[in-house]
């Protein structure tokens, strides 16, 4: 089957070629510049798109349950609605991300960079985000239940779910 992936703000072919579904050319293709790229809705369950630029690309409601994206660019990706169940986005920079109302339950996000990045409404139970970079991130009404973070994480989540501490 022909897959063409398309740019989301030109329109411009990124990438074209012959895949039997998406999922297996984006992981023969990882190393290819999919900058803006179109996945709106993809299923990616379980892809290796470790390192992989995805910069500014549109993944709003793409199926990414767990997918590999260690190291992925991903910076100002749309990820709203994402499903990202026990995705491993280890040192992944998603920056400027929207991750709002994505379920990342059970992710790994150890060293990933979420500074600035909307986390409001998302599914962050159990994930794992000890060493994560969360400056400026919105967790307005995210659901941290039983997820992990080292102490020296304690004032940015506090920051980021909008909490004020008085003395």
């Amino acid at each position: 089957m022909e897959i063409i992936i398309k740019n989301c703000y030109t329109g411009n072919i990124i990438i074209k070629g012959e895949a039997e579904n998406i999922k297996e050319f984006l992981e023969k293709n990882r190393e290819a510049n999919l900058r803006g790229a179109d996945l709106w809705r993809a299923d990616l369950c379980g892809a290796n798109l470790c390192g992989a630029d995805l910069c500014e690309a549109d993944l709003c409601g793409a199926k990414l349950s767990e997918a590999d994206l260690c190291g992925a660019d991903l910076w100002k990706a749309n990820l709203r609605r994402a499903d990202l169940w026990k995705a491993n986005l280890s040192g992944a920079d998603l920056s400027e991300v929207d991750l709002s109302e994505a379920t990342l339950s059970g992710a790994n996000l150890c060293g990933a960079n979420l500074s600035e990045a909307d986390l409001s409404e998302a599914d962050l139970r159990e994930a794992d985000l000890r060493g994560a970079d969360l400056w400026k991130a919105n967790l307005c009404e995210a659901d941290l239940c039983g997820a992990k973070i080292k102490i020296i994480q304690k004032e940015e989540l506090i920051e980021s779910i909008r909490i004020i501490i008085e003395e």
